[in-house]
Formats: C-alpha cells, structure tokens, sequence
C-alpha cells in the first residue's frame, strides 16, 4: 500500500447489493431451532426487548414467547417488528406488543416503558438489544456518523435503561436489565466510534449493578463475538471471508447462541448475576482480531491473525 493511498472504505445498507446472499437464522431456522429449556422457564413474566424486528432481537422475541414470557419489542422499522408478531402468533400463538421507536429520543422511550406497563401490567427483563454500526476506519469517520453511533448505542440504552428503573422504583418492583454489547477489551479496529459506546455501556452497567441494588434491579451485559445474522450486510465479502477464523474455534455464532443467553440471565437461575460482562465469541478473545473493512495491507504479514 502506497502512503499517500488512504482513501477511506466505506459500507452502507444502501451501497448493499440485493443479490448479495442471506445472511443469519431466517424464520424457518428459528422454527428449527430446539433449547434445553423447560417450556414455562419464562412463564408470568414480560420482556421487552429494543430492536426486536431481525437477527438476535427477533430471535430473543421467538424464544422468550416459546417460554412463556409476555414479549414487547420495539424499533424503527415497523414492517420488520411486525414479521416477529406474525412468527410468534403463527408459531406459538401468542400475541406481542410491537412499538415503533427510536430509542435516541428519550421522549419517545419514556412512552415505551408507559405502554408496555399498562399493557402488560408490569415489566420484568428489559433486553437492550438495538444499536448499529458501520465499518470503517476511524481517521474517516464523519462527525455525523460518529455522533449517530454513540446516540444509538449508547444513549439509547442509557434512556432505556434509566425510564425503566424509574418505573421499578417507583412501583417498589424488582427489574432485570440484560445489555448486549460487543467484546471490547482488545478493541475494534475498524469500529472505533461502536467500541467506544459499546464499553461505555459496560461500564455504565457496572456502576448501575451497584447503584440500583437498592431497588432489587440486576443490570449485566452480554459481549457476542463474530454473531451471523442480516448485519453482515454491512461488510465487505473480503471481510466476511475470514470473521469465522478471528475464534479459536474458527466458525460464526448464530442469533440463537446469544438468545439463550439472554433466556439464562431472565431466569430465576441467574438471580445472583449482578454486574457482569459475559463473553459470547467462541474464545475470539484470546486469539484474532476481526477486521470489518477488510484486514489493511499493513497488518496482512504471515502469522497476523
């Protein structure tokens, strides 16, 4: 690579080709999809889950209606939270509540937790699920794009995660709040501006673990690794070619891996997990680095993971 070549990549959902193969679980793998856990695990309780209309926010909404939870998911794109209405009614027969919200407008969050308390009585899990990124590297980035970033994936869960804990106050109830993140202890090239909101979060959650012990509210965070699902769109092929080997196991997760997960930690088994980070990346953290744009030529040398 010459010096003076550093042209910026850039990815974007509308630079995606439609012919580019699927990507992720569709709805029939969801359906195939078996768990170890009993059919009631989640009965008489509600979780709310942000970005509940794709990948592992749709399959988080599959399996906690199959265990009997009472599901609210919410998101922007309406015709997508509405594909999950119509799996878990056709499939499981019950019905769930489906918002459409930005979670960056904090006006619009405090009426969520509103509506799904006066719909459902109540809230038990709330799963922050939502957020987006795009790679590219970080001496490129807009100030338009960082900033949509962090408000996304950082303010968002915040106002999330602060209007529900108001309302568990205030009602003198227990809360568990479950943040999906991302595995940032190595950092992440080419997703600077998501690392930084995303380890925000985790510390974020740590403090809030404490803080709200008080009111009996749980806050813990999940980091997936190299997950598979309609994401992967925004990548490149030359980046997606070698995701799999950034793991010592050297294959991709999947929405469901990190659905149970989420099922775990909204159990009665996981009421002394307070405060935690539980990493789900097949061991990418002891081995590779993931490089979304594609590996520079600088870093591309025999032995680079």
């Amino acid at each position: 690579m010459n010096a003076g070549s550093h042209k910026p990549k850039i990815f974007r959902p509308e630079d995606v080709k439609t012919e580019r193969p699927k990507r992720g679980l569709d709805e029939e793998d969801l359906k195939q999809q078996q768990t170890i856990y009993r059919d009631d695990m989640l009965a008489g309780k509600t979780v709310l889950i942000t970005g509940g209309g794709s990948g592992m926010g749709k399959a988080t909404a599959y399996l906690a209606a199959k265990l009997g939870a009472q599901v609210a998911i919410c998101g922007r794109d309406e015709e997508k939270l509405e594909t999950t209405v119509k799996l878990v009614k056709d499939e499981i027969g019950s019905d769930v509540l489906a918002v459409g919200t930005n979670i960056r407008d904090a006006d619009a969050v405090e009426a969520l937790i509103a509506r799904v308390h006066d719909h459902f009585g109540g809230l038990d899990t709330l799963v922050n699920n939502a957020g987006g990124q795009f790679p590219q590297d970080a001496i490129d980035f807009s100030r338009k794009g960082w900033l949509a970033v962090i408000d996304t994936n950082l303010n968002g869960t915040w106002w999330m995660m602060q209007e529900a804990a108001k309302r568990w106050r205030e009602d003198g109830k227990p809360g568990n709040i479950v943040n999906i993140v991302a595995n940032v202890e190595r950092g992440m090239p080419q997703a600077a501006h998501t690392c930084a909101a995303r380890a925000g979060v985790i510390y974020l959650s740590k403090t809030l673990a404490t803080e709200w012990s008080q009111w009996d509210i749980r806050v813990n965070c999940i980091g997936p690794g190299v997950i598979e699902t309609e994401g992967f769109r925004m990548y490149p092929e030359e980046a997606l070619a070698r995701f799999h080997k950034a793991n010592p196991r050297k294959e991709r997760g999947n929405a469901w891996d990190v659905a149970e997960m989420i099922a775990y930690l909204a159990s009665p088994a996981a009421r002394f997990i307070n405060g935690d980070l539980i990493i789900l990346d097949g061991g990418q953290a002891q081995w590779g680095v993931v490089w979304p744009a594609g590996m520079p030529d600088y870093f591309s040398e025999d032995g680079a993971a």
